[in-house]
Formats: C-alpha cells, structure tokens, sequence
C-alpha cells in the first residue's frame, strides 16, 4: 500500500527551502523590524537571505542578512525575490511554539511562502501559506564607513538607556570621548545624562562596554527610532553603536550563528544649525 505524502514532502517545482532548528529565531527578528518597515522584499540566493528597506519617513534604514549556512537546510536553485508583508508575516509566526523547527519554501514563479512548524516531538505539525506581494523598491548601497567611535556593549544597558532616556525628552545627544560614551536627554521635567565607561573586569565578555575612539563626536537622533531598535535585544547579548559626524547611527545586532540585523539612523539637525544656515 503506497502512503500518501505528507505536508513536509517538497515537489521537485520547490526552488527555495530553508530550515531553522531555532525557529524562534525568526520570529524575534520579523517582531524587531515589522514597526519600521511594512511592506519589504527579501532577496534570496545560495549565499541566504538578504532584506533592506527604508522606514516610512526614510529616516532609517534596516537591513539583514541570514546566512545559508547558518540553516540546518538551505536550498536556494537561483536567487529570487519574496515580497513580504511583515506584519501579515508575524501574525503567521504567532502560530509557531517557541521551541519549533520552522521550515519555509517557495516554489518557481509562486505568489506563496509556505511556512510549516513542527513540534519538538514532531507531534505536532502546522502549515501555513502566505500570499506574497509584488514590491517596487530601490536597492541602496550601504558603503563601508571608518566610523569615529565604535561602541559595543550589552544590548540589554542600551534597551535599558534609551528606556530610560523616552520618558525624559524625544531626542538624546549621544558623545563619544575618551571618558566614554555618553547618552544624554533634556525634557520639560529635567535633563538626564547616563554615561558609560570602558569595562574589562566582567565575568561574561559579552558584559564589557568596549570604546574604539578615533575622534570625539557628538551626534543627536530621535530616541523613538533607538527604542525601536531595542526591540533587537533577544536577538543578541550584545549590541555595537557606529559613530561618526553628519553620519547616520549604525545600530548593529549579530544574530548567533545565522548573521545580523542593523539600523541606521540620520542624525537630526539642530534649529541652531538650521538658523545659521539660513542667515548665510
């Protein structure tokens, strides 16, 4: 007697499949990045998975980049493109456990990304297919930076400073010097200024706050758009902040063994700034 084929069974029409023993490792990383950027394309080759989008207002930009070897199964027959809708996505995502193996997989000039969970036990298995879309969108070249001060620190410290920080002001300064980097707020109820200092003496070396400084900076950003980021922090232990002048802000959290999420942000000028521009 011929058994019939089950839901995990790829027909030879399947030119993308990748399968994530962590699959909560894809949730975390859709929720970390569905409030900025909705409606996203993620391009896909042998080489993984690559996504880069602006937010609405074009005032940052996301991108990730998963690696195939990163998977414990990744198959890629010609490099395609799946356009996305995040949060439609998320919601699919919900109906994953925490400890299931996700499982994606496209076919040949398909309008579906079919997603199956299955159980730990594998006594459970859920399959789901999200409709794709077709997305117009520019391809940006993010060119390599020296960047002025590299911070890298627990992403837990800057969920916690850019926290804080939103129930002082909507904007934060952020300084680098030798004395360390600095994150300071001013509000209608006070200022607040936490400023964090070269560290070695953890047990854990992801608990160091490590400073390279080239020169002194000082730039200042929207602290809705930091507190967005930190929605990376299950991502990852750590968290780096690029810093150089007139440059946006280089949010970079590494995921495991799978690859990276990163944000950037442009810093925003000074009415100052503004002012004397105008008068010249």
């Amino acid at each position: 007697m011929t058994m019939p084929m089950t839901s995990l069974s790829f027909t030879e029409d399947t030119m993308f499949e990748a399968r994530l023993i962590q699959g909560s490792l894809l949730k975390k990383l859709v929720d970390a990045i569905k409030e900025l950027c909705t409606e996203v394309n993620w391009d896909i080759s042998n080489s993984g998975i690559n996504m880069q989008s602006m937010d609405g207002s074009h005032v940052c930009l996301v991108a990730f980049n998963l690696r195939a070897d990163g998977f414990d199964h990744f198959r890629c027959d010609r490099p395609l493109t799946l356009g996305i809708n995040l949060g439609n996505l998320a919601k699919i995502l919900k109906c994953s456990g925490s400890n299931d193996i996700i499982t994606m997989k496209a076919d040949d000039n398909g309008d579906t990304l079919t997603l199956m969970f299955e159980s730990e036990k594998q006594d459970r298995i859920t399959d789901v297919d999200l409709k794709l879309m077709s997305i117009e969108s520019e391809h940006l070249g993010i060119p390599d930076q020296d960047y002025s001060a590299e911070t890298s620190m627990p992403s837990s410290e800057y969920q916690r400073i850019v926290r804080d920080l939103s129930s002082i002001g909507d904007t934060v300064n952020i300084s680098a010097t030798k004395e360390g980097i600095k994150f300071s707020a001013m509000g209608d109820i006070g200022t607040a200024n936490i400023t964090l200092r070269q560290t070695s003496s953890a047990d854990k070396e992801e608990e160091n706050v490590k400073i390279e400084m080239k020169e002194p900076v000082l730039l200042t950003f929207a602290l809705r758009y930091l507190n967005n980021f930190a929605k990376a922090t299950p991502l990852s232990s750590t968290v780096q902040v690029f810093l150089t002048k007139d440059l946006p802000v280089q949010v970079n959290y590494n995921i495991q063994d799978l690859g990276y999420v990163k944000y950037y942000l442009a810093p925003k000028i000074e009415e100052e700034d503004e002012a004397v521009a105008a008068d010249e």
